[in-house]
This record gives structure tokens, sequence and C-alpha cells, in this order.
């Protein structure tokens, strides 16, 4: 039986209890906190990042990253982002 994580585009994806997103100006780049460190991240994983709020669904954020990067077909990068991201525990969902 496989494990893998399906994302749908209702998942209400989230930042987990334990890591804070911030803008670090030392490293002129969005960051993951935690207790035990810091997780430099791409400027995409930052533009995705940083619109996940725990209120907005897969599909919305897809259709407002779409917005912001006019005819960019972001679907299947936001797709994967967001399940690579569960995966060493960034995010989880509320359903």
């Amino acid at each position: 039986m496989s494990t893998e994580l399906m994302v749908r585009l209702d998942d209400v994806p989230r930042i987990a209890h334990h890591f804070r997103l911030q803008f670090e100006q030392a490293q002129s780049a969005w960051v993951l906190l935690y207790p035990e460190g810091m997780v430099k991240l791409s400027p995409t994983a930052g533009e995705i990042l940083r619109r996940i709020d725990g209120k907005a669904n897969v599909e919305t954020l897809i259709h407002n990253l779409e917005a912001a990067f006019p005819g960019a077909d972001l679907r299947q990068d936001v797709l994967d982002f967001i399940k690579s991201a569960h995966e060493p525990g960034w995010l989880d969902n509320q359903r």
C-alpha cells in the first residue's frame, strides 16, 4: 500500500506550527525558522509559502500565483512543491 501524499485542489495547506516564515534580510531570502535552525528558501518556494495562510485552498493558491505571474502555467509546479513541502513537515493540511 502506497503512503504517497495526494495533493487535492480543495486541501487548505498551512505552515506547520513549529515553523515560522519570515524574510531574513541577512540572507536576502524568505526562510523557515524552527527550533533547531533555519531553512533558506528558493525564490519560488518563498513566493508559494508566503501565500499559504491556512485559509486559502490549493486551487486559490494556484490562481493567485498565476495572477501574480501572468502567462505562467504554475499548476503542476505548485502541486509538486506542496507535496514536497509535506515530506519534511513544513506543511500540514486543514480539511
